[in-house]
């Protein structure tokens, strides 16, 4: 059966035009990706047959693959796609899937996934290791094999989010016992910090290279798009810690993941991470900063001084935004570097052109 959505050869072409202008700072105008969700009759009674499921992860291992694509292809094609969206699916199986391939508890829920240590876990003999035979991991390559097989280069299947160093090491350690570890035994988490980042480079290649011979790129779970290796890095776990740790413990893990990939962002996850965000900046190999204020942060634009702040360093932006907030940010810091996804309640064909047409101004 065809793939339903609205992207045909040509608009395929423009889109990876664009992405790659944008990349090299060519694009004289934001990225807009505005999309609106009308459910159409068949993910209305897939959604019956599997009630409760927003995401992969969220159905059973024994479910066959292609049942799984079959829900979310018809689930994307129920979007219609304005100025630079484009039909995408986020493999989502929670924040740092890599600690569930090691040996970590995931815990999924309707609203959230988390991980922790396995019961009886011995952290003084944890020897992170890649075992193929891992059902998790089993899983997501099984599903990307199937969506590839089926979509092609129509849909772009984006890689999981498979966590960095501090926030996966924190699954087996525990948030609290990790923080304290880093006074107490800073050399030997540096060592466990170490192996966490090549068994990063090697996952990462491992999704990748199935990934970017069929699609000619790669996305994240983010809403950007490369004609290379791409990926949104991040360590939410530097929320809680200062500068100078964050110059140990997260810098060179960032450093040797941006030398693996052609295009990177940051995702700058509330106001405890501002504190690092000069250091951000001065990576030579770090593309753009994603900056999200965070629970109870505000609104996006009341922060002109951080944005003015990533796009005057040379990097690009993505954030998230309303209507008016994303016009404010044009209108006051300009259109050049950002990727404005555009948070809306829904929104009519005029109404959504219109404030495309804006925005492109």
């Amino acid at each position: 059966m065809a793939i339903r959505t609205q992207y045909d050869n040509e608009r395929w072409q423009s889109h990876r035009q664009n992405w790659c202008d944008f990349w090299y700072h060519k694009l004289n105008r934001p990225m807009v990706i505005l999309e609106t969700f009308h459910p159409n009759e068949n993910y209305t009674e897939l959604t019956k047959k599997y009630p409760g499921v927003g995401c992969p992860a969220q159905f059973s291992l024994d479910e066959p693959p292609e049942n799984v694509i079959d829900f979310f292809q018809a689930q994307i094609e129920s979007f219609t796609y304005y100025g630079d969206s484009w039909p995408k699916w986020f493999m989502n199986f929670g924040p740092g899937i890599i600690a569930a391939f090691l040996g970590a508890n995931i815990n999924i829920r309707p609203d959230t996934i988390w991980f922790e240590p396995p019961e009886g876990f011995d952290f003084a003999g944890f020897d992170p290791k890649f075992d193929s035979s891992n059902p998790w991991y089993q899983r997501i390559m099984d599903l990307t094999d199937c969506a590839l097989d089926k979509w092609q280069d129509q849909i772009t299947v984006s890689l999981s989010d498979i966590g960095e160093n501090l926030d996966i090491l924190s699954s087996f350690r525990t948030t609290e016992m990790l923080l304290m570890d880093l006074y107490d035994c800073p050399d030997r988490i540096s060592e466990y910090l170490k192996k966490l980042t090549a068994l990063w480079t090697g996952f990462f290649e491992k999704f990748s290279s199935k990934i970017l011979p069929v699609q000619k790129g790669t996305s994240p779970w983010a809403p950007l798009w490369s004609p290379g290796k791409m990926y949104i890095l991040q360590s939410d776990f530097s929320y809680m810690i200062s500068p100078d740790m964050f110059e140990r413990f997260v810098l060179p893990d960032l450093e040797k993941c941006c030398d693996h990939l052609d295009h990177s962002f940051y995702h700058l996850d509330g106001k405890g991470q501002l504190p690092h965000l000069e250091m951000l900046l001065k990576m030579k190999n770090l593309h753009g900063v994603q900056w999200m204020p965070g629970e109870g942060g505000g609104r996006i634009e009341d922060y002109m001084d951080v944005l003015k702040k990533i796009i005057d360093a040379g990097k690009l932006s993505q954030i998230y935004a309303t209507p008016e907030g994303a016009l404010k940010i044009k209108d006051q810091l300009g259109g050049k570097g950002f990727v404005f996804h555009i948070v809306h309640n829904g929104m009519d064909e005029r109404a959504a052109g219109e404030l495309v047409n804006k925005l492109y101004e």
